[in-house]
């Protein structure tokens, strides 16, 4: 076996180790979860995390998690907790602590607290009758899994599972509250993600920027308009202000002839394609590119036709919109 075929063998082992321990917790799971679940819903406060060591680096992910989709929640150090930061933890508040031996020395003191004060403690260890099993109100026991180092000793499959739990509370509780895209994209204004959620009404041009002129308008005048708003298209109206038309590059070349003796409503390709404010810039990206176009006017589908905006694909693009 070559080095490669090697590092993929061992890659491939620790995979399976670690799926096989996800396939024991999902078999596992019990009423002690929808108890979690519940006491979580019920807190006024926030969830604090708090782990010690990998438990601390998967509590800070968990706790991220939660906070991005719905649920307010906060990472405390046990031992910063020690030394001032218990102030953080309220009565309002719900602790979920994570241990794997559930006898870690440094959450002694963030475990006191949460009995001192009455605040719900959910703990989560993969040891029956250990210290924070017995103190929580909620205790939640990973099952027996093989730690994926093949000595035993190295956090693998356990915080692997762990990691897995804490997604499973951030869903369940993020369905429970109908949680949509954009609930989500209030959390998430930046990157991808935030441009994914923009809305049309986000990237579209109002006001006095939207190219429009009326059917009646000269071609020489709607030529200026379409140089001016710098779209290369002029939306066009009617009497009541209602988009009713759309001059193009493609109209002038088929009216090039005479063009400047016609009217906009002469030249106009009627109903044009329209978008709602409400719609994800990327479907209109998307309807754009489908139809080699590079503007939609934005119209409200429930509104008296007259345009709200227009949206142009460069502007999406510079977005981050794909």
């Amino acid at each position: 076996m070559t080095q490669a075929e090697t590092f993929i063998s061992t890659a491939r082992r620790v995979i399976e180790i670690e799926a096989r321990g996800l396939d024991a917790l999902a078999a596992a799971l019990n009423g002690t979860f929808a108890e979690a679940v519940k006491l979580i819903l019920a807190a006024k406060g926030r969830v604090i995390v708090s782990g010690m060591g990998k438990s601390g680096h998967i509590g800070r992910k968990i706790a991220a998690t939660l906070a991005s989709t719905g649920t307010p929640a906060q990472f405390v150090h046990p031992a910063e907790a020690s030394h001032g930061d218990l102030g953080m933890v309220t009565e309002a508040d719900v602790a979920l602590v994570l241990s794997n031996s559930g006898e870690t020395p440094e959450l002694a003191d963030i475990i006191a607290h949460t009995r001192r004060f009455g605040i719900p403690l959910i703990g989560v260890a993969s040891r029956a009758g250990s210290t924070l099993l017995v103190q929580a109100d909620v205790a939640i026991l990973l099952p027996k899994a093989e730690e994926a180092c093949g000595t035993g000793i190295v956090p693998t499959t356990s915080t692997t599972m762990t990691l897995a739990l804490g997604d499973a509370l951030a869903v369940a509780l993020m369905e429970h509250r109908h949680f949509t895209p954009e609930h989500f994209r209030t959390f998430h204004p930046g990157g991808k993600l935030g441009a994914r959620l923009l809305k049309v009404a986000d990237l579209m041009h109002a006001g006095d920027a939207i190219p429009l002129v009326g059917g009646a308008t000269p071609m020489s005048e709607t030529l200026v308009t379409m140089s001016a708003r710098g779209f290369g298209v002029a939306g066009v109206t009617d009497e009541a202000g209602r988009l009713v038309g759309i001059v193009t590059d493609g109209d002038l070349r088929r009216h090039m002839a005479g063009l400047l003796t016609h009217t906009a409503g002469e030249v106009m390709t009627p109903d044009p394609r329209t978008v709602p404010p409400s719609a994800l810039a990327e479907k209109a990206v998307a309807e754009m590119r489908d139809r080699k176009i590079t503007c939609l006017f934005v119209l409200d589908p429930d509104g008296d036709g007259r345009a709200l905006g227009i949206l142009n694909i460069h502007d999406c693009l510079r977005a981050g919109v794909a």
